[in-house]
């Protein structure tokens, strides 16, 4: 028997810090496992099924974001399902908005744009409430060089040396629209430091922990442990030039993505 399928496009966000990331994995705590408890209880048992607009790992936050909900046999009444369903969910996660979509549409193949923003601070240790918001390294940086560094990273490039553990069949080019270094003014409270600062990337798509290795290697840089030039090689891709130092994912926030 075949059954009629509705499709609904939930837009939502999340705090990242207690979670294994979005996909679910056997004995770990995963967004996409309690949206799909919230669901079953929410739905009542009926079919149904989510896919992402795409995944983060582990402890990675997201500010906006999309899930395609496909469900079966029954069309939602959404001024219902909506409130039911976010009183449901945990408080670290929360549906913004959601409305019906149809067959044409496809999450994964229509054009995105995505924009990461990492979060750090230098020097004094931070109050520890930061901990899910930024990174703390705790050390004088050379922020102007890292600044001059971020720009490098905009444009077309083969970013084999920022995809984690490619292989041979890993697309590894790719175009970054902007990426930026500057004194954090996007996100702020009462506890955070008085100077924090934020890397602010936008494109199309990104390979597995690249932004975090593109922070690895700027604050490399801002350490002086390498400089512009070798930063210039890591983005020529035809170099293969192993970077061993990826960033902490708690500084990480996908803050949206553009359909």
């Amino acid at each position: 028997m075949q059954y009629k399928r509705f499709y609904y496009l939930i837009k939502l966000q999340y705090l990242g810090f207690r979670y294994h990331g979005w996909q679910k994995q056997p004995d770990v705590l995963t967004v996409e496992h309690m949206l799909n408890k919230t669901l079953n209880y929410v739905l009542e048992g009926k079919r149904f099924k989510v896919i992402a607009a795409g995944r983060t790992d582990a402890m990675v936050s997201v500010n906006q974001t999309y899930a395609e909900l496909f469900i079966y046999e029954d069309a939602l009444e959404i001024d219902s399902f909506f409130p039911e369903f976010n009183k449901n969910l945990p408080p670290d996660i929360r549906a913004l908005e959601i409305e019906e979509t149809s067959a044409d549409f496809n999450i994964i193949q229509h054009p995105k744009l995505k924009e990461y923003l990492y979060f750090f601070t230098i020097k004094e240790k931070m109050h520890p409430f930061c901990a899910p918001f930024m990174v703390n390294i705790q050390e004088d940086l050379d922020i102007e060089l890292m600044m001059i560094g971020a720009k490098y990273f905009e444009g077309e490039h083969d970013f084999y040396s920022f995809t984690f553990r490619p292989n041979s069949g890993t697309i590894t080019d790719g175009e970054i629209v902007s990426c930026e270094l500057k004194e954090n003014d996007i996100y702020t409270a009462n506890f955070f430091p008085v100077q924090s600062f934020v890397l602010r990337v936008v494109g199309e798509g990104f390979k597995r922990q690249q932004i975090r290795l593109m922070m690895g290697a700027l604050i490399d840089l801002g350490r002086h442990k390498i400089d512009l030039d070798f930063l210039k090689q890591t983005i020529n891709g035809k170099n293969r030039i192993k970077l061993e130092h990826i960033a902490q994912a708690s500084g990480l926030i996908l803050n949206k993505v553009e359909l």
